[in-house]
């Protein structure tokens, strides 16, 4: 069965660099805008994935512009980029289009060149309603202006809207939290995603935290008992509205679910274009059951046409993948198509596996389903790591009860 492809294109620019960030963005002079634009087109319109042995599908049901905050670029830019995409390949009528927005960047003239696009959904990075915590990590807005922005792509017709939220930021309290959720819930967006702050080496609050500093606000980060309690309390009050949960950070009312994120859970084809983009395709050759692409993940290196890094996966590497990306979602997995697609020796070597995750409560099993539970969502990475061979788990013996 043919399934039509998505495509991501990665904007790598900033008007700040938010301190949780750990994304392959910055700031950058305008003066690279044209050029990465130039690269970005060239990339689209010769995409080398077909010589490199992966199939491409021609029909396109969604394209994700993301970042960064694209809407940086000038209408001119984004619209030259659409127009490629067009050019090469059949963008369905109904396909989803999303693009990646900072609250602040959607003057009335940006968003009239969002529509020029055809651009139909917008992800708002709000990360918090309260101003304070916003300017704490770099955002550049207020609460006012989410508002006003959301209000703007309404009056203009673009209804399908996601609010990002972040939960753990620098001085966040239960009570900040709650404004958060409430201003939320009062914009009545109809997807809205709650990310628990990332604590690692690849953004500067995370290594401040790490090192015990205080630079970035890094002392006022709530621990990790906190963030999770935050986490729990949004899943309870956006199911208790109606935006149900779909995937472990994503909550949507019936329809809104991102039809491009649920490609990389599902492991549909996509194609990534720009710094630190990443493909997903199917294997010409027999050999593979998939090809996995990721571009140079450093502005100048990307510009200079660096190749693709190509990576192909076996069989027993896409069974490891539909595990720990299906479990991502609230409908789990189903083992029964996954022995048909994968054999039945492969998926009763995951028996016993299954069975121990269950017994210590981070999975539910129902017939032939599985799914994590609430508990199992917190520890998520760790319920993932048991579904990948032994050489890969970070920590194979980590206890789990």
């Amino acid at each position: 069965m043919r399934v039509a492809l998505g495509i991501y294109i990665s904007v790598p620019f900033c008007r700040t660099k938010c301190s949780y960030c750990n994304f392959a963005s910055d700031v950058f002079s305008r003066a690279v805008f044209e050029r990465y634009v130039d690269r970005v087109c060239a990339d689209i319109a010769n995409a080398p994935h077909v010589e490199m042995g992966a199939k491409i599908e021609h029909e396109v049901d969604s394209i994700y512009l993301g970042g960064g905050t694209p809407t940086v670029l000038e209408s001119a830019q984004l619209r030259r980029i659409f127009e490629t995409v067009r050019q090469q390949f059949s963008v369905a009528s109904e396909a989803e289009i999303t693009v990646e927005c900072a609250p602040g960047t959607l003057a009335p003239s940006v968003v009239e060149g969002l529509l020029a696009c055809g651009v139909n959904r917008v992800s708002l990075g709000v990360q918090s309603f309260a101003d304070a915590e916003a300017a704490a990590v770099g955002r550049l807005h207020k609460q006012a202006t989410v508002r006003e922005d959301i209000a703007r792509l309404r009056a203009a017709g673009i209804t399908n809207i996601n609010i990002d939220l972040i939960a753990g930021l620098p001085h966040q309290t239960k009570e900040s939290w709650q404004y958060s959720l409430d201003e939320t819930l009062v914009t009545h967006a109809p997807h809205v995603s709650v990310y628990m702050l990332e604590v690692d080496e690849d953004s500067r609050l995370g290594r401040e935290v790490i090192a015990g500093g205080t630079r970035y606000h890094a002392h006022f980060v709530p621990d990790e008992e906190a963030t999770a309690d935050f986490y729990i309390v949004a899943s309870e009050q956006l199911e208790a509205a109606g935006i149900a949960q779909y995937e472990i950070s994503n909550f949507a009312r019936p329809g809104s679910e991102s039809r491009h994120n649920l490609k990389y859970w599902t492991r549909q084809p996509y194609l990534g274009f720009g710094v630190d983009a990443h493909s997903m395709l199917l294997s010409a050759s027999p050999g593979a059951a998939a090809i996995r692409f990721a571009t140079a993940d450093v502005l100048e290196k990307y510009v200079a046409g660096i190749p693709l890094q190509k990576t192909e996966v076996s069989q027993a590497e896409a069974l490891e993948e539909t595990f720990f990306l299906g479990l991502r979602l609230n409908r789990g997995v189903d083992l029964q198509e996954i022995e048909a697609n994968f054999g039945r020796e492969r998926t009763h070597a995951l028996h016993s596996t299954i069975e121990e995750l269950v017994a210590y409560g981070l999975l539910d099993r129902q017939d032939h389903f599985i799914r994590l539970t609430p508990r199992g969502r917190l520890l998520s990475n760790e319920v993932f790591q048991r579904f990948l061979s032994p050489s890969k788990q970070a920590n194979p013996t980590r206890q789990l009860a």
